[in-house]
């Protein structure tokens, strides 16, 4: 209710910040607690579907509603190709394995610079999302609730996999929390853009926009977060996946 008396840009910021906070819970615990590989892939299952949901049913229809149909197309292709295009440079940097919580992510001296690309993945991961939470709240001043869960249940598995995986690379405890942090206040900063730059758009660009995202995320979840899940998980992977998907639309519908 304190909420109620703040400006929408302050809204904004603050549901970004509650977002992207999960990334330094998932850490902390990654970092200080042993947690089994088939764990993390099923709580990441579950986030994928989470995320899969949302998107569906929050993020693409709220795009189509403001934009139609072109609007809406255009903005998903290209937000999975900016992310996609992106993600294969970054890739051939040392940040292919960013979302594995095993040891196939590289040590700095096994490749000079992953370091900062695994940090500039990570960030490039949560962008989207933190955007979409600015830009939910242009139309009538309330945030998605289902995508403010969403992607904060989705950013837990993300950083514990990840931070688990730089914690047995050699990465120090100084650099791991350092890049959570930092994605954070980053991702707090995309989403008060996200409504401060765009509220004065065409409904055309803030549909685009939303769908920009929306791509973006789909690809991430496609090229990180799936294949990590799947590789620990194998046969219950899907039925996780569904029970995510199960529990973000229930949420779109209640909320």
């Amino acid at each position: 209710m304190i909420l109620l008396a703040f400006p929408l840009w302050a809204k904004a910021t603050f549901w970004g910040f509650v977002a992207g906070s999960a990334l330094l819970v998932g850490a902390g615990i990654g970092y200080w607690t042993k947690v089994p590989a088939k764990v993390v892939a099923f709580i990441m299952a579950f986030g994928s579907g989470v995320l899969i949901s949302a998107l569906a049913f929050d993020l693409m229809d709220e795009a189509f509603k403001k934009g139609g149909f072109d609007s809406t197309a255009i903005g998903f292709v290209c937000g999975a190709v900016i992310y996609s295009v992106a993600n294969y440079f970054l890739s051939k940097k040392g940040a292919k394995h960013r979302k594995r919580s095993g040891t196939q992510q590289p040590k700095e001296e096994e490749n000079a610079g992953s370091g900062l690309a695994i940090a500039v993945g990570a960030l490039l991961d949560g962008i989207p999302e933190s955007i979409a939470v600015g830009v939910s709240m242009i139309a009538g001043g309330a945030v998605s609730t289902a995508a403010v869960i969403a992607i904060f249940l989705s950013n837990i598995p993300e950083s514990l996999s990840s931070t688990s995986g730089m914690k047995k690379s050699g990465r120090s405890a100084k650099y791991i929390f350092g890049v959570w942090t930092g994605i954070t206040l980053i991702s707090t900063l995309a989403s008060y853009c996200g409504y401060a730059v765009f509220k004065n758009f065409s409904p055309d660009i803030i549909a685009a926009t939303i769908a920009v995202a929306a791509g973006a995320i789909l690809a991430m979840l496609s090229d990180t977060m799936m294949p990590e899940a799947f590789e620990e998980g194998h046969n219950f992977i899907g039925l996780i996946t569904v029970l995510g998907f199960l529990a973000a639309f229930v949420l779109t519908k209640i909320s």
